[in-house]
C-alpha cells in the first residue's frame, strides 16, 4: 500500500509541476508593450510660464495625467503616487511627467507653480500645464481618451480619470496587456499595484 501511495504522491508533484512552472515563469516574464495611440501635437504654459510642446519630450519617456489643483477628492492621491514614480526615475534624463490642469481658468502658472512646491514635484522634467481649457479637454478626450470634464454636481466642480498614461521615446502611447492578451491602456494612478506596474513598464522603455 506504501508503495502505491508513494507513486500517487509522485503523480501528482509531477502534474503539479507541469502546471505550475509556466505560470511562475509567465509571471517573471518581461511585458510586451504595444502601442495604444500617438500623441496629438500639444503646445501648453507651464508653472515657470514657459511654452511646452511635444518637442521637449522628444526621446523621453514620459507619464501623463489630468488634474486639477482644488480638486478634493482623488488628486491629491494620484500626484502622491506621481511623486513616488518621480522618485523612482530622479536624476534620469531620459524620463519626465506632464501633469495638465483641466481647470486652467484657475490654474495659473503661479498657482501650478506653488501646487508643485507644496506636493513634493521637483524634478526638472515634470510639467504641470495650463492654457485653453477646449484644448486640455480636447487633448484628454479624443487624444488620450482619458475622460475630463465640468460637472456642477460633481465635488470641485470637475470630473476626470484617474489612470495614467505611458508615452514612450517617440511620442507614442503604450501599454502592456492584460492576462487574456488585451491591452490595458492606461494605468491605475490611486492603487499600488498600477504605480508598480507603471514603474516597471518605464524602465523596459527607457531601454528602448
Amino acid at each position: 500500500m506504501k508503495k502505491y501511495s508513494y507513486i500517487g504522491v509522485a503523480f501528482i508533484i509531477l502534474i503539479f509541476g507541469i502546471y505550475a512552472v509556466p505560470k511562475i515563469v509567465n509571471k517573471f516574464k518581461t511585458p510586451t508593450l504595444i502601442t495604444i495611440a500617438k500623441v496629438p501635437n500639444f503646445e501648453f504654459t507651464n508653472q515657470d510660464g514657459e511654452l511646452i510642446s511635444n518637442a521637449f519630450y522628444k526621446n523621453k519617456v514620459y507619464v501623463v495625467e489630468f488634474f486639477f489643483t482644488t480638486c478634493p477628492t482623488i488628486c491629491p492621491r494620484m500626484n502622491e503616487n506621481m511623486v513616488k514614480i518621480q522618485n523612482e526615475f530622479y536624476g534620469n534624463l531620459d524620463f519626465g511627467i506632464a501633469s495638465f490642469s483641466i481647470n486652467p481658468k484657475h490654474d495659473t502658472p503661479e498657482i501650478l507653480k506653488q501646487y508643485a512646491k507644496d506636493h513634493g514635484a521637483t524634478l526638472k522634467t515634470w510639467n504641470f500645464l495650463t492654457g485653453d481649457q477646449d484644448k486640455i479637454y480636447e487633448l484628454a478626450n479624443k487624444g488620450f481618451t482619458l475622460y475630463a470634464g465640468e460637472n456642477s454636481d460633481a465635488e470641485g466642480g470637475f470630473e476626470h480619470s484617474g489612470m495614467f498614461a505611458l508615452v514612450d521615446k517617440q511620442g507614442n502611447i503604450r501599454s502592456r496587456l492584460d492576462e487574456n492578451g488585451n491591452p490595458i491602456a492606461f494605468y491605475e494612478g490611486l492603487e499600488p499595484k498600477g504605480v508598480q506596474m507603471i514603474k516597471e513598464d518605464i524602465q523596459i522603455l527607457l531601454k528602448e
